[in-house]
């Protein structure tokens, strides 16, 4: 009886240790499957860590390729840079050479100026003045260079000739030039004769200057419709 209930025991444990294996089993062949899907699954990161690795060569490659490229810009900016100086040291030089022969050809126009108007104004418009010359004035606190000036007689009344000299004579300098006039007269000891002076009258000058200013060119004579106030006298035939 007791060897029967020790089997039966032992037959017991035995269906125990089946149903443990089973179920060990069961549990190995999911654990080789999840191995398999490891292995896979490292398969896959492996070559992605491959291509990853072959990215980051080319990356390099390309890095390597700009730091060139940038060196190479660098570089020409650099010629670049110092052709600029260059152009900017010429411009400079140019502009000093181009205000040194503006104002060359001004006192040169000056000096005709001087020279040609007392007779010319004498024989046109009977003015007299002896010689013109320069004259600084102050007006607001700042100097006014009036380049040609001279005190003499129309007729029998008494004028003041208050010139400017320009190559070239546009409505925008007589315009500024009869500003300036208006606020210079209170400083000036008679009625002032406007006269401007010149190698090119524009058109648009004499529209602006009208009868109020004088313009002379140096190689032409001034429009017969253009004229001041002056006394009769004779015609005379060139």
């Amino acid at each position: 009886t007791k060897l029967a209930e020790a089997q039966a025991r032992t037959e017991e444990r035995v269906s125990q240790l089946e149903v443990a294996v089973t179920k060990l089993a069961e549990a190995q062949a999911r654990t080789e499957e999840r191995v398999s899907q490891l292995e896979v699954a490292v398969t896959k990161l492996a070559e992605a860590q491959a291509r990853t690795e072959e990215r980051v060569s080319q990356l390099e490659v390309a890095v390597t390729k700009l730091a060139e490229a940038q060196a190479r810009t660098e570089e020409r900016v650099g010629v670049l840079e110092a052709s600029m100086a260059k152009l900017s040291e010429a411009m400079q030089q140019l502009a000093t050479q181009v205000g040194a022969l503006s104002e060359n050809i001004g006192y040169g126009l000056e000096d005709i100026a001087r020279l040609v108007l007392p007779g010319y104004l004498r024989y046109r418009y009977r003015i007299a003045v002896e010689r013109l010359e320069r004259r600084l004035f102050q007006l607001d606190g700042q100097v006014v260079d009036v380049d040609l000036y001279a005190e003499g007689k129309q007729g029998r009344r008494n004028i003041v000739v208050v010139g400017e000299v320009k190559s070239r004579v546009y409505a925008r300098e007589v315009s500024q030039f009869q500003k300036m006039l208006q606020a210079l007269q209170p400083q000036l000891p008679a009625p002032a004769v406007p006269v401007m002076f010149g190698y090119y009258i524009d058109l648009s000058a004499m529209e602006a200057a009208g009868s109020q200013v004088l313009l002379i060119a140096s190689y032409q004579p001034v429009v017969e419709t253009q004229s001041l106030p002056s006394p009769r006298r004779k015609k005379r035939q060139d």
